[in-house]
This record gives structure tokens, C-alpha cells and sequence, in this order.
């Protein structure tokens, strides 16, 4: 079983090596030396929780906390704020920075070791949501689908999930499958958030398969913007020789070599401003069968209820 990950970050080596002794024996621990190294490394190590400095160089604890918790999918990281002076000021800037907890240096091991298992517990009960992208999950979707229906509005589901990524997975391995799906996540993020507007959501059921929900006017533009951009951030994801070419090699399931395109996502919309929708199960379904249908295109396009999308189809 894979320990808990917890980032230090402090501009004191002498800290950091003591929070290490502290710490290494019951999680994994990576260490920065500054809120903007931090910062960095918080996307790549994914940590379950990050224990921060409240005065450092280059990028102080605050900043660093604040500019954390502006990324949807780094926000839900539990901090805890260390302060040299016990100021209460110190410990109110941390606290509205977005901090859970602050500790005071020196600090009892002991009671450090407390707190931190005391947040991470009650950080994985409440948090509904994947592990990988921490989005809400297959819970918190099948709520907001239901509380869709239940609204009277109109509206407009959108599955959406990306071609040919086993085959991705295959060649380059889980950890850069893994950093395609993150990306994947906060361009949809980003998309529907800006033109959906704070009222939509985004959920993450696994794998590559999303969920966005959003009024029905905006869906389409959502879709196309979506499509648009994942199109041109794809060939990032492959090294040149493959970019190149515009395809890898690889086998199929019974072990024949194939060529296969890059990446391309599909979506399928399903809207109750074309169909009576009365539970959820009805959406699931009709999604499931509009996806299937857009990627038999074999290329990036989302299709609605009525089989109109990016093209007339």
C-alpha cells in the first residue's frame, strides 16, 4: 500500500531535515525550499498534504497557499502553515490564505504527527471525489444529475472521454497516461467554467471519462471550444519522432501491430431541452450511446441528441 505523500516546503535546511526525521517513517515526503519550488512541485508530486513556511524567500507561505488553492485540482490539498514567531497575525494571514491548520516552531513531533492524521482523516471523508484529478466523483455526479432533473431548468449533459488512449497507455506508460488525464481535467475545467458560468460542474467517473453539465444554450460553444483546444494540445503529449507522424505503432487485443492516430476526444451531449428526462438513468444511457456514435468518427467531435455536433452528422 502506497503511503500518504506530504511536501515540505521551507528556505531552512535544518527544518526540512527535521521534518523529514518526523516524518519519513509513516508517509512519503518531498521537500522545496521556497512557495514558488513548492509550487511546482505540488502538481507533479500530487500530495496529500503540504506542510508550509510562513516566511520564506522568492515566494512566501501565503502566496503560496493562496496561488494553490486558485487551481481546482490542487485546492482540496489540506496546508499546514508553520510559524517561527506565534503571532496571532501570523496565524490569522495563514488561516485567510486558505491554511487548515498552523503550527508554532519548535514543535512537539509528537503533535504534529497528530494533527496531520487528524486533517488527512477528515480530508478523505469529505472529499468525494477521484483520486487522480480530484473532481467530484461518481457520487457527487449522480447528486448533481439528479438535482439537474429535479431543477425544472433546461439543461445539457456532456459525456466526454478520449480515443485511442489505451493504446497511448500502452507505448508510453500509466505516469504520462496519468498527466494526459490532469491535463484533460483542467481544460475542461477551464472551458466550462468560463463559458458556462459558476453554476456548471465537472465530474470525473474514472479512467478517461468526464461529465460536464451546462445550460443548453452554451453546450454547443462549450463543445467546440473543447474540442478546438484539445486538438492542439494533444501532439504535446508525444515525443517528436511520433508527432511527426502523426501516429504510433502498436497491438490490438489479439496482438496484431496497427498504426493508431494521436489522441482525440469524444463527446456526447444529451439534453432535456430534446428529450423528457426524468432520471438519471435515462441520461447515462443516451450518453453512452451518443459517445459510441462520435467516436466511430475516429477524430475529435461531439455529437447532440439530435445528431448535430461539430459537423452535420
Amino acid at each position: 500500500m502506497r503511503k500518504e505523500r506530504i511536501l515540505t516546503i521551507d528556505d531552512d535546511p535544518d527544518i526540512l531535515d527535521v521534518l523529514s526525521l518526523t516524518l519519513s517513517e509513516h508517509y512519503d515526503i518531498v521537500q522545496a525550499p521556497n512557495g514558488q519550488e513548492g509550487l511546482k512541485l505540488v502538481q507533479i508530486a500530487n500530495p496529500n498534504l503540504v506542510i508550509c513556511d510562513y516566511m520564506m524567500p522568492v515566494m512566501n507561505g501565503p502566496d503560496f497557499c493562496k496561488a494553490m488553492k486558485k487551481d481546482i485540482l490542487l485546492e482540496h490539498i489540506p496546508v499546514i502553515m508553520l510559524t517561527g514567531k506565534g503571532e496571532v497575525k501570523d496565524m490569522v494571514g495563514g488561516i485567510e490564505a486558505g491554511a487548515d491548520d498552523y503550527i508554532v516552531k519548535p514543535f512537539d513531533p509528537s503533535a504534529l504527527l497528530a494533527r496531520i492524521k487528524m486533517i488527512l482523516r477528515r480530508t478523505s471523508r469529505s472529499l468525494d471525489a477521484n483520486p487522480l484529478t480530484h473532481l467530484p466523483g461518481n457520487t457527487s455526479i449522480m447528486e448533481e444529475l439528479q438535482n439537474s432533473i429535479s431543477s425544472g431548468n433546461v439543461f445539457a449533459v456532456g459525456y466526454a472521454d478520449l480515443d485511442k488512449f489505451k493504446m497511448y497507455n500502452d507505448k508510453y506508460g500509466f505516469e504520462k497516461g496519468d498527466d494526459v488525464i490532469r491535463e484533460v481535467a483542467r481544460l475542461l475545467v477551464r472551458v466550462v467554467r468560463e463559458d458556462g458560468g459558476p453554476a456548471s460542474f465537472i465530474g470525473h467517473f474514472g479512467g478517461d471519462d468526464f461529465v460536464f453539465i451546462a445550460a443548453d444554450a452554451v453546450i454547443d460553444k462549450i463543445c467546440a471550444r473543447i474540442v478546438k483546444e484539445f486538438d492542439a494540445t494533444a501532439p504535446q503529449f508525444y515525443n517528436e519522432e511520433d508527432r511527426a507522424a502523426g501516429y504510433i505503432i502498436g497491438k490490438d487485443r489479439l496482438g496484431n501491430e496497427i498504426k493508431t492516430g494521436l489522441l482525440s476526444v469524444s463527446i456526447g451531449i444529451v439534453s432535456n431541452a430534446t428529450h423528457k428526462i426524468t432520471h438519471v438513468a435515462q441520461i447515462s444511457e443516451l450518453g453512452a450511446e451518443l459517445k459510441k456514435y462520435a467516436k466511430s468518427f475516429q477524430e475529435s467531435i461531439f455529437v447532440r441528441d439530435q445528431r448535430k455536433g461539430a459537423k452535420e452528422v
